[in-house]
């Protein structure tokens, strides 16, 4: 795992012990601090009694503490613990600052940190992908796969790849990434914030936090993302910023995971973000043949008498959607679940490539009367059914797609079970 001298004889309350909590509790131990730790759930204390205080730091004086360290998951917006802090005179501090805290210790090594709306994860992996195809040592980490702390430490000259979420952000603060990219920008998380403003604001603090001559990336294709490229540029100039534009890329038609217009803007920062850190042309181009892609993000799934199945479960609004219906010509569309909004306004400019539409779950309704104006539109109401009624009207060359444009959770657990059930409903048929 990861640690630091930096925790050694210092006291640290932590709230929230899912995986990135677990993972900072035992960071914490293993450098030598004191840590009072509380969840709710009462098998994830369990993990951490013979480690730490069990407590709930709302009720306990914590003068003399370090800090707070706080799950991503706990909304502080509205949480106590954010009061309890700010009287206190405590910092509020997430797993991925106690990261930055420990990177002195660790081997010579570069962070890269990669933000925005949607296709972080993609392009987190991405980045992944190509380090590791050059021969780099790399670790990804952050909002995907394993909290960074329970990872071993990368050894000298090694590359720490971050998918970092406005929470993590908001819970960082002084993460210097040697290169960072904020992807795009579109209204999301608003329960958390206090407008759209708000969140791209909490998006735009990675880059306050670099020094002048750290690399920042910015993708091409929306205008709150370019205000901040712009502000960006006019305070550090030219030599360190960049604009990832997706128009210079060629060859997409080679590299089977990454169709669709999202995904080359996806491939043009994460080629800026390793150019930046010195790969060339030779080594990154070759590399992106051989990405497979993550599970749930415009996964192909199998092909059956010429159509093919994708599981876009991962895209949970509708402007993670829209690009999945921009990749495909003649797309049979599986959309519903617990809707985020009540229109699908971004999916328009894409209708034309909808030979049908399948509506389920709770938003189902709802969306059936949105496509029927645009549409042919089958109200299926279940996943199951919707991909059979697809499957027997598809022709080949089709494609048959979940993407839901909405949550899960009025059928499933999460947008990971929901893209496994229409997996297997497929391998089924």
């Amino acid at each position: 795992m990861i640690t630091s001298s930096a925790f050694k004889n210092r006291k640290f309350a932590l709230l929230g012990l899912a995986r990135s909590g677990l993972a900072a509790a035992r960071s914490l131990v293993a450098g030598g601090a004191d840590i009072l730790a509380w969840d709710n759930d009462e098998g994830a204390r369990a993990k951490v009694a013979d480690i730490a205080t069990i407590a709930d730091p709302l009720g306990t004086d914590l003068s003399g503490y370090a800090a707070i360290v706080v799950s991503p998951g706990v909304p502080i917006n509205r949480h106590p613990i954010a009061e309890k802090a700010r009287a206190q005179g405590i910092p509020l501090i997430g797993d991925i600052e106690l990261f930055s805290m420990a990177r002195a210790d660790l081997p010579p090594h570069r962070v890269v940190g990669i933000t925005g709306t949607n296709g972080k994860s993609t392009t987190t992996a991405l980045v992944h992908h190509l380090l590791k195809s050059a021969a780099l040592p790399a670790r990804m980490g952050g909002n995907i796969g394993l909290p960074i702390l329970s990872q071993v430490p990368l050894p000298a000259g090694g590359v720490y790849v971050l998918e970092l979420s406005s929470y993590q952000i908001d819970l960082t603060k002084s993460l210097a990434c040697d290169a960072a990219a904020l992807i795009n920008l579109s209204p999301d998380h608003l329960d958390r914030y206090d407008g759209c403003e708000a969140y791209f604001r909490s998006k735009a603090r990675l880059f306050d936090m670099q020094t002048a001559k750290q690399h920042s990336v910015f993708g091409k294709g929306d205008e709150d993302t370019a205000r901040i490229y712009s502000e960006v540029l006019e305070r550090r100039g030219t030599d360190f910023v960049h604009l990832a534009d997706p128009e210079k890329l060629d060859g997409q038609l080679e590299w089977p995971s990454l169709q669709g217009p999202h995904n080359l803007q996806n491939i043009a920062v994460a080629v800026a973000l390793v150019e930046s850190l010195g790969l060339t042309e030779a080594q990154w181009r070759p590399a992106l043949r051989s990405f497979k892609g993550l599970a749930h993000r415009m996964e192909v799934v199998k092909e059956r008498n010429g159509v093919l199945f994708v599981n876009d479960s991962k895209a949970t609004n509708a402007a993670s959607t829209a690009p999945a219906l921009a990749a495909y010509p003649r797309v049979h569309w599986i959309v519903g679940g617990l809707a985020k909004s009540d229109n699908l306004d971004e999916c328009i400019p894409n209708f034309g490539h909808v030979v049908k539409a399948y509506t389920i779950g709770e938003a189902g309704p709802m969306f059936t009367k949105l496509l029927s104006p645009y549409v042919p539109v089958e109200s299926s109401e279940m996943m199951g059914a919707a991909v059979h009624s697809a499957a027997a009207q598809a022709l080949p060359g089709d494609v048959i797609m979940l993407s839901p444009a909405c949550a899960s959770f009025d059928q499933f657990k999460d947008f990971e079970a929901r893209g496994d059930a229409f997996k297997a409903i497929v391998e089924a048929l």
